[in-house]
């Protein structure tokens, strides 16, 4: 571990961020975007080898989205293409 995190902090160093970026930002940011993908929260706990869902939980708190967060089956549908109709 000790490797991984030395590789991440030389690759911050080396771009020029200036905010403190780790290895648990990584983790942080990978569990952020699998619930802005809908994963739900006992997929992340797994993948994130988390003991509590509690812990995991914590995540949602970046969200904040209330209902617009959730999508519609009819927002999934797509139009159907006239043109393969006609022929």
């Amino acid at each position: 571990m000790t490797v991984l995190r030395k590789a991440i902090r030389v690759a911050v160093l080396q771009v020029g961020i200036r905010k403190r970026a780790t290895f648990n930002s990584l983790r942080h940011s990978f569990a952020t975007h699998l619930l802005e993908d809908s994963y739900d929260l006992r997929t992340i706990q797994e993948l994130l080898g988390h003991n509590q869902i509690s812990t995991t939980a914590i995540y949602c708190h970046v969200l904040n989205e209330g209902g617009r967060a959730i999508i519609s089956p009819g927002d999934r549908l797509t139009e159907p293409d006239m043109d393969s109709w006609l022929r």
